[in-house]
């Protein structure tokens, strides 16, 4: 079946990011993720995905950091996937949710013992005078918590995106590219609409 036939995106995601997983040359879970600051500015970086079902796309960040702030602010992300092996893109826009607290500790939990630190020592996005600091601050979080049992801290946690609109791009010869954008829908029997878009 041709992708653009499909008649919803999770299977199709799916199966996109396992065949990035087999061809691209490192973190295939990559993606740009834009949010807007308060005087309505675009701002975007590269996250890695951590989780994706029929519910979203999950993301992990500290809460205070400047993406935490806009993200909060607004309650609304885009993402976009580009996996050059493959030549395809995956854009994604929606409302975001916070995670539970569950999800949150199952994740944090499963980082490397010097990751979990980091999210104590990283002031992330704020001014830092050297180096040194931050090697300073890992220090003393592990002078506190050592290597096992260390809390997740209370500004560091994950948020959802629940794609209203999923966009799925493949290329094409002479630029005559194909592309669907999927569109939630609750008329339709799977829950989405789909449109076959101009390149």
């Amino acid at each position: 079946m041709d992708f653009t036939e499909r008649t919803e995106p999770f299977a199709l995601f799916n199966e996109w990011l396992s065949e990035a997983e087999a061809s691209e040359p490192n973190d295939p879970n990559a993606v740009a993720l834009a949010s807007v600051d308060p005087s309505g500015m675009p701002n975007v970086r590269m996250v890695l995905l951590k989780g994706h079902d029929e519910r979203g796309f999950v993301f992990y960040t500290n809460f205070e950091s400047t993406k935490g702030h806009e993200l909060l602010a607004s309650m609304k992300a885009a993402m976009g996937f580009h996996w050059k092996s493959l030549r395809r893109q995956i854009r994604i826009r929606g409302p975001l949710e916070r995670v539970s607290d569950e999800e949150a500790d199952a994740y944090y939990n499963s980082r490397h013992p010097q990751s979990r630190l980091g999210a104590w020592a990283s002031d992330q996005s704020r001014p830092l005078t050297s180096r040194q600091e931050l090697v300073d601050k890992l220090r003393a979080a592990e002078e506190k918590y050592g290597n096992e049992n260390i809390p997740r801290p209370p500004h560091w946690s994950g948020l959802r995106i629940i794609p209203e609109t999923i966009e799925f791009w493949k290329d094409g010869e002479f630029r005559l590219h194909d592309r669907i954008v999927f569109s939630r829908d609750s008329s339709s029997e799977t829950g989405w609409s789909t449109q076959r878009l101009n390149p």
